[in-house]
């Protein structure tokens, strides 16, 4: 009786470590298994229609303390997941580039945030034109060799893993260098639904090699 005691107590010890396991993997891998999936106000699992749409994981507490109220109010969260892929590619305007010039877009923030991000891709002596940004501009480049100029100052070389910042209204450009592609991400912020005032493009004797 002793013994048979024992290899039930150890076949409940296996039986509970087993479900342990399971949970741990379910709980590691839930996202990644529904990647195309919606969690509803309460909890409900809904398939989304569409390929495309972000991925929303919408999280309500019916009783969540208001820090600066000191009561209780219904909150609602939701963070978006943009798949890679889902969103076009496009080509750079002729009238604000010279040459191929292809923009990712990344993101658009809502209302009250206002930031705007695209990953862009010059070839090969590609280039903006001549503009500024009303509130800054944010550069970080990911790949290649390119130029920047701002004002009358030198052209600089920017390489991967270099971040510029461009200060509110300062007249610039930038670009790929005449043998090389660059690829950098762009973040600005919209003023007035504007994220850049364009200018003249950028000559032959301006672009050119530090």
């Amino acid at each position: 009786m002793h013994i048979q005691q024992q290899q039930h107590l150890k076949t409940n010890n296996i039986i509970s470590k087993l479900a342990v396991i399971v949970l741990s993997i379910v709980l590691l891998t839930g996202i990644s298994l529904v990647p195309a999936l919606q969690i509803g106000v309460n909890g409900q699992v809904q398939q989304q229609q569409d390929p495309a749409a972000p991925f929303i994981v919408q999280n309500t507490s019916e009783s969540m303390q208001d820090p600066l109220q000191g009561n209780e109010t219904n909150q609602t969260s939701k963070v978006e997941i943009r798949r890679s892929g889902s969103q076009p590619s496009t080509i750079g305007p002729a009238e604000y580039f010279t040459g191929s010039v292809r923009i990712d877009p990344l993101f658009e923030a809502k209302d009250p945030a206002r930031v705007v991000a695209a990953s862009v891709t010059f070839e090969p002596g590609a280039h903006t034109a001549w503009h500024s940004h009303p509130l800054g501009q944010i550069l970080i480049v990911t790949a290649g060799c390119g130029l920047i100029q701002v004002g009358d100052g030198p052209v600089e070389e920017i390489c991967p893993g270099d971040v510029i910042w461009t200060p509110p209204g300062e007249r610039h450009w930038h670009g790929a260098t005449s043998t090389t592609a660059m690829t950098h991400i762009a973040i600005q912020e919209q003023l007035n639904s504007t994220t850049a005032n364009w200018m003249e493009k950028v000559s032959d004797e301006q672009y050119r090699e530090p």
